[in-house]
C-alpha cells in the first residue's frame, strides 16, 4: 500500500494498558503491518512509556496550543511495533493515564487529549522526514477531536476513520473547557462538538469522520437504539451510511496456551490438555482455594463496574457458593471501591471457596484463565468482549450475556437444549439477569461438566475457534483502500487481499 495509516489512541499494549482498548489497538496495528501496510501508532508518552521504546527520531512541536511538546518516533522494545509518542510531561507524566491515585478523572483531561488530536493534525499536515498519512484512524473519545481538526485544516487528501470501542465513554466536559482546546474559530462552532450544553469529543468525531466503525455487528445495531445509544443514537443514525461494523480480533500468538511466555514450561493445547490441570491447581493454591481437581473453578478478570454486572455478582455469589458445594470462585480485578470491598468480604466469609486479588497484572491474568474451568463475564452492554475470546483460547468456557460482540462470538443453544446441540456450543448465556438466573446458570455449568463428552466438545469448540486478526483485518484494508482510492493493497507475499466491506449498521 503506497499510502500510510496513522492510528491515534489513548493506549496500546505493551506501551500502556488500562483495558481491552490497548489490546485491540495493538492487534490491529500488528495485523496491518503484517498485511504490508505502512502504519504508525500515535499515543501519549505517559510516565514510563518512553523507556519501552527505542527512539529513532524526534520533532519539536513548539506551536501546540497546550504548550510546547515533541513527537518521538521509535519502535517498541519488546514487539518492534512502530510508534509515535506525544512527549508533553506537563500533561502526561503522571501516575495514571486518565485518573489520579484516587480514581478521579484528571481535571484537565479535555486539554490533554485535545493536545493528542493537535499532534495528529500536525502529522497529517506533514513533518520533515515523516511520510504524511493518507488515512488517520482515531480510536474512542481520546482521539475524538482528530477528525474535526483535520477537517478544519483543509486536508482533502487525508481521510479519517473513527472507531467506537465503547460508546458509554464519550469525553464529556464543561463548556468552560473550550478555551483549553486550542480550536480554530471554525471548529469552535462545529456541528457535534456540543451535546446537552457540554463538550462531547466522541460526538464530534462521529459527525466529522469520513467513516465511523464499531467493533461488532450486534453492537452496531444496538447503538442505534435508545437502550444502548447512550444519548448518541441520533448522531449515529444521522451518519448511518458511514457507519460500518468491523469486528475486533485477538493476537492468536499472544493467547496461544502452548507458547505463551507466562505459561511456560507448562503450556498446553486442544490436543494435549494435561498441563491445564496443573494451572488449575496453581490458581487454587495462589488464591487460597481448596485444591480440588473436581471443583468447578469459575474466575473473573475484568473491571469491577456496573457495566460488568458486578452488582449482581456480589449479590448472587454468596447464595451460589452455598447452594453449589463444588463451586469455587477466583477474581482478579479492580474498579468501584464498594465492589472491591464487597468481594474482599465475601472471600473472608468463604475461605477455600472464594479468592480475591484487587488489582491487575498480565501474568496472573493469563494463568487465571489457563487454570479455570469457566470465565464469569456477564455485561449489561459489551461492544466486543475480548476477555471471553482469550479464555476460550485457553479452554476456559465463558458465561456471558447475549449482548454486543458476546452475542456474535458465543454459541449457546439454550438451557433446554439437548446433548447433541450442546456439543456445538462454546459457552453459556446468563438467560435471566437476577440472582436466580446466576444460581441457575452455575447449576447448568456443573451439570454440563459432569457430561464428559459434552464438556470435551465444548472446550474443543472454544479452543479451535477463529478469533485472530488474520481473519478480521481484510475488512479494514478494504475500507482504507476505498477511502484512499489506492488500488495496490497487498499482503507481505504480494498477493491481492480482497473482501467485501461490511454493510452499514443502518441497513444491517
Amino acid at each position: 500500500m503506497s499510502s500510510t495509516v496513522l492510528l491515534v489512541a489513548g493506549e496500546a499494549y505493551p506501551l500502556v494498558k488500562t483495558g481491552g482498548l490497548a489490546d485491540a489497538v495493538t492487534g490491529l496495528v500488528q495485523a496491518l503491518e503484517q498485511a504490508g501496510v505502512q502504519v504508525r501508532l500515535l499515543v501519549p508518552a505517559y510516565r514510563g512509556v518512553l523507556e519501552k521504546v527505542r527512539v529513532d527520531t524526534t520533532w519539536p512541536l513548539p506551536d501546540l496550543p497546550q504548550g510546547p511538546a515533541r513527537l518521538v518516533a521509535g519502535r517498541c522494545r519488546t514487539t518492534g511495533m512502530s510508534c509515535l509518542l506525544l512527549d508533553h510531561p506537563a500533561l502526561f507524566d503522571r501516575p495514571g493515564c486518565y485518573v489520579d491515585e484516587n480514581g478521579q478523572d484528571y481535571a484537565d483531561n479535555a486539554s490533554r487529549f485535545a493536545a493528542l488530536a493537535h499532534a495528529a493534525a500536525e502529522v497529517a499536515r506533514g513533518l520533515p522526514g515523516l511520510e504524511r498519512p493518507t488515512i488517520v484512524h482515531a480510536h474512542d473519545w481520546h482521539a475524538g477531536l482528530v477528525p474535526l481538526l483535520i477537517k478544519a485544516a483543509e486536508l482533502p487528501s487525508v481521510k479519517t476513520v473513527l472507531t467506537i470501542h465503547n460508546l458509554a465513554f464519550q469525553g464529556v466536559f464543561d463548556l468552560a473547557c473550550i478555551d483549553q482546546l486550542g480550536l480554530p474559530e471554525s471548529a469552535r462552532h462545529a456541528e457535534g462538538l456540543y451535546a446537552w450544553d457540554r463538550l462531547n469529543f466522541l460526538q464530534a468525531g462521529i459527525l466529522h469522520a469520513d467513516r465511523v466503525t464499531t467493533v461488532s455487528h450486534t453492537y452496531a445495531r444496538e447503538i442505534l437504539t435508545p437502550e444502548f445509544g447512550c444519548g448518541l443514537e441520533g448522531a449515529l443514525r444521522y451518519r448511518g451510511e458511514a457507519l460500518v461494523a468491523l469486528p475486533n480480533g485477538i493476537d492468536d500468538e499472544l493467547w496461544n496456551p502452548a507458547t505463551n511466555v507466562h505459561l511456560q514450561p507448562n503450556g498446553f493445547s486442544a490436543s494435549n490438555l494435561g498441563n491445564k490441570a496443573r494451572w488449575k491447581e496453581h490458581i487454587q493454591r495462589a488464591f487460597g482455594l481448596t485444591v480440588d481437581p473436581g471443583a468447578l473453578l469459575v474466575v473473573s478478570c475484568c473491571r469491577l463496574t456496573e457495566q460488568k454486572m458486578t452488582d449482581l455478582t456480589v449479590e448472587a455469589l454468596p447464595r451460589a457458593l452455598a447452594e453449589h458445594p463444588r463451586l469455587q470462585f477466583a477474581l482478579l480485578g479492580k474498579g468501584d471501591r464498594r465492589f472491591e470491598e464487597a468481594f474482599t468480604r465475601i472471600a473472608a466469609e468463604h475461605p477455600g471457596r472464594c479468592g480475591v486479588r484487587i488489582g491487575y497484572d498480565e501474568p496472573t491474568a493469563h494463568r487465571l484463565q489457563a487454570g479455570a474451568d469457566m470465565l464469569w463475564h456477564p455485561s449489561r452492554f459489551e461492544p466486543f468482549g475480548l476477555t471471553p475470546l482469550y479464555s476460550m483460547r485457553y479452554g476456559t468456557l465463558p458465561i456471558v450475556t447475549a449482548v454486543g460482540g458476546l452475542a456474535d462470538s458465543i454459541k449457546d443453544p439454550g438451557s433446554h437444549a439437548g446433548e447433541a446441540a450442546m456439543m456445538r456450543a462454546n459457552g453459556l448465556f446468563l438467560e435471566h439477569h437476577d440472582v436466580d438466573g446466576v444460581v441457575a446458570v452455575l447449576a447448568r455449568a456443573l451439570q454440563l461438566r459432569s457430561r464428559e463428552a459434552v464438556w470435551r466438545a465444548m472446550r474443543r469448540n472454544a479452543m479451535n475457534g477463529a478469533y485472530g486478526w488474520n481473519q478480521r483485518v481484510t475488512s479494514y484494508l478494504d475500507l482504507f483502500e476505498t477511502l484512499s482510492g489506492d488500488g495496490v493493497l497487498r499482503d507481505p507475499s504480494g498477493t491481492r487481499s480482497r473482501t467485501q466491506v461490511p454493510p452499514s449498521a443502518a441497513s444491517a
